[in-house]
């Protein structure tokens, strides 16, 4: 896999000839598709793009139509719902591949934003787990979320942002393994909106050094 271009796909659905509702959807793909691991990463993208249409189709019409039918029975401006989902690449060298995906939703008066993490080992061609990255049995999880947690408390300390009062409880709650990526400066985890700050922090962000995790990025790829 040399290279990662954007593969995008547009649908729109109507109600009596009303559009009601809009999807664009921007996926990576690599190019050329000429290998193993490239055509795997395709598969997976393709995948995520078929997915992502269908749920619009399966959850979010229905909702879009419901406030049209309600914006006509008052003569009120009719709604229209888009969704859009997008990538990022945060890393690439010649062992990994880390970038997310992220959906964004609105047509209900506020935006609502979903972001998906995966760090491919270039190797294998296999999504790399978040403990790959640390040593044998070392308690990796409660690393990260003391290290949040020290991060939240500068943060509010500052005034530059808010988090829930229990916010100690609903970052274990809401901890998962698979929302990570890598960076240049080493390893960021993500919360999904409204589990540990109010909604409008966005999706919580945490980025840490190699140091303070106490990982080594190389020995990984090496293992």
């Amino acid at each position: 896999m040399t290279d990662l271009q954007s593969f995008t796909a547009e649908q729109e659905w109507a109600m009596d000839g009303i559009p009601v509702l809009s999807a664009a959807v921007s996926i990576p793909q690599p190019v050329p598709v000429s290998d193993r691991i490239s055509r795997r990463i395709f598969r997976y993208y393709q995948q995520q793009c078929r997915a992502y249409l269908k749920y619009c189709e399966r959850d979010l019409l229905p909702r879009a139509k419901e406030a049209c039918q309600a914006a006509l029975a008052v003569s009120a401006p009719l709604p229209l719902f888009r969704a859009e989902l997008s990538w990022q690449i945060t890393f690439q060298d010649s062992h990994f591949l880390s970038l997310y995906t992220q959906s964004e939703e609105s047509g209900e008066g506020h935006i609502w934003r979903l972001r998906r993490g995966d760090t491919w080992d270039l190797a294998g061609g296999y999504p790399v787990p978040l403990s790959d990255f640390f040593p044998p049995r070392s308690p990796w999880k409660q690393r990260i979320l003391g290290q949040a947690e020290k991060e939240i408390r500068k943060l509010e300390s500052a005034g530059t942002a808010q988090y829930h009062v229990h916010r100690r409880q609903e970052l274990r709650q809401h901890f998962n393994p698979r929302n990570y990526y890598l960076t240049p400066e080493g390893l960021t985890v993500f919360f999904p909106m409204c589990t540990i700050a109010p909604a409008f922090e966005g999706i919580p962000v945490f980025s840490f050094s190699p140091d303070t995790l106490n990982i080594n990025l190389s020995q990984a790829a090496a293992d």
